[in-house]
């Protein structure tokens, strides 16, 4: 009695499902099951009766190798099934194996079907990783808002998500969803798609699925954004405002400001308290990257900010936050339209939004990045500042002004007057 696995439609300009198939003598039937798994012809081995390209370091090495790894389930289970018929004389019966193979491999398919209650196993597990470089808070959020997404992407489709089926045409609809429905960046795309894959890549080291071909799902190239800094000057107009009649507004204001004076993220200047000073330094763990240890030194701006508040600043989520500093900077009259381009997919696209609506809490560290460049800060001074490790990353948060760039154009460019009207003359 042998068993093999055959592709159910060989001659398919795609991807054709694999069936595993045993011939019983005894009843002179075939046993044919589904395994649920699916390959293109061109890469199906005909006379091995398996994926081709086993090995290797490639994407298609490594799904293939999680195909095989699936069949060889097939193909050991029914061995076992066999020899323990035999081993209790019992009488073998393809309606009978059928109904074993539903038994044991079910429980897969019911996992599957589960997709969101996996997530949650994922998450759960993440959050309790304690172990040397595991997942900041930041993270940790960022993997609940991906679970969001992916429920909204559901829900648009109104089509349940299951492991066996996420494959390229899955890939293609959701990035589909992501920039036509939520507008996304190539750079939000980015990193989304890559938390998507590190769930992915969990599910299959953990059992959940047996579907490997996420592991060909590239994410878009990461793109040069165009964000909003504030000058000095801006920064100190937005301090001194009158915000005396709406607390609410003047604390968003107060916590914006304390970030654009110590260049500190929310999350970590949010619960910075009074046993968090030492001899004019705020001494606090990086709440991204709890092995880092950030020192920032006190200036006027943020101790005036921290007295103000009894060393005890006002306690607000980061998109309350963005919302209402939204709502300061309107006040204001920061309402100046400006022009953004983004690149969603493959296409540029301008946008014309008041610079009100550009404001949020990262603004305030990139403000403190490129006020301090713009005053010939050294670069190690300030990412000893603000935590920095990579100059590459650090130079994308430098948006200098235009006030500023016309300043060094005109430092470097200069000509003797009289000389240049004798050239334009002749």
């Amino acid at each position: 009695m042998r068993s093999t696995f055959n592709i159910k439609e060989p001659n398919k300009d795609g991807e054709s499902l694999i069936l595993f198939s045993a011939y019983f003598k005894s009843e002179a039937r075939k046993f044919v099951y589904s395994t649920g798994e699916k390959i293109h012809p061109d890469e199906w081995d005909f006379d091995n009766r398996e994926p081709n390209n086993l090995k290797g370091r490639t994407d298609e090495a490594n799904r293939h190798r999680a195909i095989k790894r699936q069949l060889d389930r097939y193909s050991n289970f029914f061995s076992d099934t066999i020899q323990n018929y035999k081993l209790a004389n019992r009488e073998i019966v393809v309606s009978d194996i059928k109904d074993d193979f539903d038994a044991e491999f079910k429980r897969t398919k019911a996992i599957s079907s589960k997709f969101f209650d996996v997530y949650d196993i994922f998450i759960i597990e993440k959050k309790n990783d304690y172990t040397e470089g595991a997942n900041s808070e930041t993270t940790i959020k960022r993997y609940e808002y991906n679970k969001k997404l992916l429920i909204d992407f559901q829900d648009n489709q109104n089509k349940k998500i299951h492991f066996n089926q996420i494959n390229k045409s899955f890939y293609n609809s959701f990035i589909e969803y992501c920039i036509t429905t939520k507008s996304h960046s190539a750079n939000t795309l980015r990193r989304n798609v890559g938390l998507f894959k590190t769930f992915l890549y969990w599910s299959l080291e953990n059992g959940y699925t047996y579907k490997a071909d996420f592991q060909k799902f590239k994410a878009p190239k990461a793109q040069q954004t165009d964000e909003v800094a504030l000058t000095l000057d801006q920064v100190k107009e937005v301090f001194e405002f009158d915000l005396s009649e709406k607390p609410k507004l003047e604390r968003v204001r107060d916590l914006f400001v304390f970030g654009c004076a110590t260049g500190m993220r929310i999350s970590n200047y949010s619960k910075v308290e009074k046993k968090d000073i030492h001899n004019g330094l705020i001494k606090v763990r990086d709440k991204k990257n709890t092995d880092k240890a950030l020192e920032i030194p006190l200036n006027d701006f943020s101790q005036l900010i921290l007295k103000k508040y009894d060393y005890s600043l006002p306690k607000i989520s980061n998109q309350k936050f963005n919302d209402y500093i939204k709502d300061v900077f309107k006040l204001i009259g920061y309402d100046e339209n400006i022009k953004k381009t983004i690149k969603i997919g493959k296409d540029l696209i301008e946008q014309i939004n008041p610079l009100y609506e550009r404001i949020s809490s990262h603004t305030a560290r990139r403000s403190f990045i490129t006020i301090m460049k713009d005053q010939k800060i050294p670069d190690k001074v300030i990412m000893s500042i603000t935590g920095h490790k990579s100059l590459e990353v650090f130079n994308k948060y430098y948006k200098p002004n235009d006030e500023v760039k016309k300043d060094f154009m005109q430092t470097v460019w200069k000509a003797d007057r009289t000389q240049l009207k004798k050239l334009v003359n002749e």
